[in-house]
């Protein structure tokens, strides 16, 4: 699977004041529910005296629902993590979690105000964030014979696979990375160059 990740390890910020209230959006690379959590905390810890800290997470793949997480701290339900989540899932990005801090100004935006704060705070700072795609891949062993490397090498390249290692002895050992979506393709391929003789094992 292949999605996009925040490229930098550092957060994003994006400020705005409405109606007297100063809302901090802070974007950051997460992986996994305790880093977002974490990241959450530091940020409460970077503005003791702030009102609310609300946030979202989608802190793995974008289509792992068990890996999101929202919080309204104190806001009127659905009108904080909920909206930043949805901007945070319509953009598609993986392991990325969001952080709004507000300073309540001491006017009332009302809900649909804060809704608007909150998801258009996470949408500006989207737009300052640099991507890069990351491709899950799952290890495997291959043991080949000398006469078939070159071959092997081109159905590498060609199915986007990283070799990880290799061993020569009796035998030429692959300890290659392959994405889920080229598994199939590539083994038959495999399969049907080899007649049959080459098979992946997967690595323990």
């Amino acid at each position: 699977m292949e999605y996009p990740i925040p490229k930098s390890e550092s957060a994003v910020l994006f400020e705005e004041e409405i109606k007297k209230s100063r809302f901090i959006t802070y974007l950051k690379h997460t992986k996994g529910l305790a880093e977002a959590k974490a990241f959450w905390q530091e940020i409460r810890d970077l503005h003791p005296n702030a009102r609310h800290y609300c946030w979202a997470t989608v802190s793995e793949q974008p289509n792992n629902f068990q890996a999101l997480g929202f919080s309204d701290d104190g806001e009127p339900a659905g009108t904080a993590g909920k909206p930043m989540l949805n901007i945070l899932l319509g953009s598609g990005i993986g392991e990325i979690s969001a952080v709004v801090v507000r300073y309540y100004g001491g006017i009332l935006l009302g809900t649909g105000g804060l809704v608007k704060a909150y998801g258009n705070g996470v949408k500006q700072a989207l737009e300052k964030l640099e991507t890069e795609i990351k491709v899950e891949r799952k290890q495997y062993l291959l043991d080949c014979n000398y006469d078939q490397i070159n071959w092997l090498q081109i159905l590498y390249e060609k199915y986007n696979i990283v070799i990880y290692s290799q061993s020569f002895q009796e035998k030429v050992q692959f300890e290659l990375a392959i994405s889920d979506d080229k598994l199939d393709p590539f083994t038959q391929e495999l399969i049907d160059r080899s007649s049959g003789m080459l098979n992946l094992t997967t690595k323990e």
